[in-house]
């Protein structure tokens, strides 16, 4: 593991991994992202959307879990930022490993649904699109900026009924309900790290790890609290570290405030890494995904 990432990184990586799943993760960490995205299906068809990228000479193929998901070439990017597609908000450049939770929470007409750290919205507007824009969806961003950004992308991507709030989602009344609540909690980033792009590590710390521990326990006991006996949660992050992933959920479980809902039909579709947590999904950083941790909790 002679790389030039902080070595304190090394050091949790060779703790945590076998040395087999440490190389797998470097080689992640070494790999040229491809350019993936979501087809927005309020607003286009697959048979149209599929012509239009053929149009545009985008080489795409279809995720194997998703219908929605696809991938492309690494300088796809641009050319997908010129499409009309694009303009039209009937196209969203997201990573696979971002497009878990709303498949994973699996929203439907009705429910009423809290996105606890929205911002840009990535998330939120796929929730909208699988409920078919008939979810009462609250999207809770605490920064202004964010925020601002959060809404230009609902309204790109036609989500008018979405509530967004410009408050931190810890200081919610506990006298909300939702009865599904997503959670992808600010975290170090350890699962998105492109040794090309030394932006992407530069900033990492131990005490950036050990304060967004701290926040990560904060936000998911808050979304116990505003759930029904039933209610169902997906936490995530895009990092690797046991400290942000099992270590902030599994308290919770064995204390018996969560039950697991396994997926095991996204499982066989993944590549993934051991977790900790029996049913949770921990995935492995390659040329296709980010490095990622997601589980599906019922509230008991």
């Amino acid at each position: 593991m002679a790389i030039n990432l902080p070595s304190f990184l090394t050091d949790k990586l060779s703790r945590q991994y076998s040395p087999e799943d440490c190389s797998k993760i470097m080689k992640g960490y070494q790999s040229s992202r491809r350019t993936s995205f979501r087809r927005n299906s309020m607003n286009i068809g697959q048979k149209e959307f599929e012509q239009e990228l053929s149009a545009a000479d985008i080489p795409f193929c279809q995720l194997p879990w998703f219908s929605l998901g696809y991938v492309s070439g690494n300088s796809a990017e641009s050319a997908v930022q010129k499409t009309s597609l694009f303009e039209n908000g009937q196209i969203y450049l997201q990573n696979p490993s971002s497009m878990l939770p709303p498949v994973m929470l699996s929203p439907v007409p009705g429910q009423e649904i809290l996105d606890m750290c929205a911002a840009p919205g990535s998330k939120t507007t796929e929730l909208y699109d699988l409920s078919q824009a008939k979810a009462h969806i609250t999207a809770c961003e605490k920064d202004k900026i964010r925020g601002d950004r959060l809404r230009f992308n609902l309204k790109r991507q036609g989500a008018s009924r979405v509530n967004v709030l410009i408050q931190d989602a810890k200081k919610l009344d506990d006298l909300f309900r939702f009865d599904r609540i997503l959670l992808d909690a600010p975290c170090s980033g350890t699962g998105t790290i492109l040794m090309d792009q030394p932006k992407t590590y530069q900033s990492l710390s131990e005490l950036l790890i050990k304060n967004s521990s701290k926040l990560q326990a904060s936000l998911i006991s808050k979304a116990y609290r505003l759930l029904p006996v039933g209610g169902e949660l997906v936490y995530s992050t895009c990092s690797l570290l046991k400290e942000e992933n099992e270590y902030v959920v599994s308290p919770l479980i064995e204390k018996g405030m969560f039950e697991v809902v396994p997926h095991t039909e996204l499982s066989v579709s993944l590549p993934l890494l051991p977790c900790d947590i029996a049913g949770g999904i921990l995935v492995c950083p390659t040329d296709i995904y980010e490095g990622f941790f997601a589980v599906h909790l019922r509230k008991i």
